[in-house]
């Protein structure tokens, strides 16, 4: 962007050595940053919602693009600075807002419709997503960079090694399609892992939070030990041969053979009877 001093120079004006406390991996190639907004699909007229911005790198990109506004939320008070340039060329567009991400509701932050576009910081990427999906109603897309083995945890089949907790939740909320990688080189300092980006869009029917609730108990405790036969790993549940029966689910097979429908229907069963019929019935009409 014109105007601008190049991202190496802001690094070294701000003193921004990337602190692995905070999970920082700096993604200072602007042809990348692109493709990811690129990948994050039509921008006009969306509010987009970034975390980690680090000093700017993909926040530059987004306001090339023709999203409406842009919405940061940084944790280091370092980039906060460095990002001031940036604030002031685009004083009605940007906004820079010093936080804690897990501690944010993201869909106050903007009206909708709202896209999540963000390089996540390494350490807290997960807890991020799976808060994000609970509300995934509030998104029209969340277009995510985590490490290559999360990144291909959320979009991994029944059946293979990576799929778990994380592959189920984010299928059952979104359609989510892995995009881009990137080598660990790309990045500055470079991780030890190479990264990927992830594209969710939310589906049209979003379950009532106290299924979602259920959804996440059952595949705590399903794939908390994955190992075991399902009648063994759901007993914190309670009565697991009930639970398994209301399912149609066998109590012999194990959380990785499972499908996300299976899963659903875990869920389902795991409510109490009132909540349970509220629940599918909801479900129904959405369908």
């Amino acid at each position: 962007m014109s105007g601008l001093p190049p991202l190496r120079e802001v690094i070294a004006r701000f003193g921004l050595d990337a602190r692995r406390s905070l999970g920082q991996h700096f993604l200072l190639d602007l042809n990348l940053t692109a493709r990811i907004v690129r990948a994050a699909g039509a921008m006009e007229g969306r509010h987009a919602i970034e975390v980690g911005p680090g000093p700017g790198g993909l926040t530059r990109a987004l306001l090339a693009s023709e999203a409406a506004t842009v919405t940061a939320i940084e944790r280091d008070p370092r980039c906060v600075a460095a990002l001031a340039d940036l604030v002031a060329a685009h004083p009605e567009r940007l906004r820079v807002i010093e936080a804690d991400a897990l501690a944010v509701d993201l869909a106050a932050l903007a009206p909708p419709p709202r896209k999540v576009v963000a390089n996540l910081p390494y350490n807290i990427g997960t807890p991020l997503l799976v808060g994000w999906l609970g509300q995934a109603a509030a998104f029209e897309s969340l277009t995510l960079m985590f490490q290559q083995e999360v990144a291909e945890r959320i979009v991994a089949a029944p059946g293979s090694e990576a799929y778990g907790r994380l592959s189920v939740l984010a299928q059952w909320i979104a359609e989510a399609r892995l995009v881009l990688r990137l080598p660990a080189a790309a990045f500055t300092p470079p991780p030890k892992v190479a990264s990927a980006v992830v594209h969710l869009v939310p589906r049209a029917d979003q379950p009532p939070r106290a299924l979602f609730a259920a959804m996440e108990r059952v595949t705590a405790a399903a794939f908390g030990q994955r190992r075991k036969m399902l009648r063994s790993a759901l007993r914190p549940l309670g009565e697991p041969d009930a639970l398994l029966a209301q399912a149609g689910i066998d109590p012999v097979r194990r959380a990785e053979t499972l499908s996300v429908a299976e899963f659903e229907r875990l869920a389902l069963s795991a409510l109490p009877a009132p909540s349970r019929d509220s629940a599918r019935d909801r479900r129904d009409r959405a369908r």
